[in-house]
């Protein structure tokens, strides 16, 4: 696991954690589940999904009553980073605003990170 005594993994914007209680009460889940996996033309894709259970291998993330679990395989990849809920004319949805990326594709549903060794040499430098 990638976290450090007393910091959350992840970060939640007030328009943020509203969407999420708002999907928690009404849908009656635990919270939400944040990953990656492999796609897009930049490489890898977020994921987000309902949760019903908490895994035991989860970074779980409780902020003002919302809750995001990060799925183990996504913790060293997504520390840092702050989730925000945008509104606009054409589209609405969670916006992911990353530390760790070092591109992104024109669309914005892709993105490219920095090499695993260069992100643990930044974990262990910051512990």
């Amino acid at each position: 696991m990638f976290s450090i005594p007393g910091k959350q993994a992840v970060t939640l914007t007030p328009a943020a954690v509203a969407q999420i209680r708002k999907l928690m009460d009404s849908k009656g889940h635990q919270g939400l589940r944040v990953g990656i996996k492999k796609g897009g033309c930049a490489g890898m894709e977020y994921t987000m999904d309902y949760a019903d259970e908490i895994d035991p291998h989860d970074e779980v993330v409780d902020q003002d009553g919302a809750r995001v679990m990060i799925a183990p395989m996504a913790q060293m990849f997504l520390f840092g980073t702050e989730i925000d809920y945008e509104i606009s004319l054409l589209e609405s949805g969670f916006k992911f605003r990353n530390p760790n990326v070092t591109d992104a594709c024109g669309c914005g549903e892709s993105i490219k990170f920095k090499d695993v060794a260069e992100l643990e040499a930044e974990r262990a430098g910051r512990a």
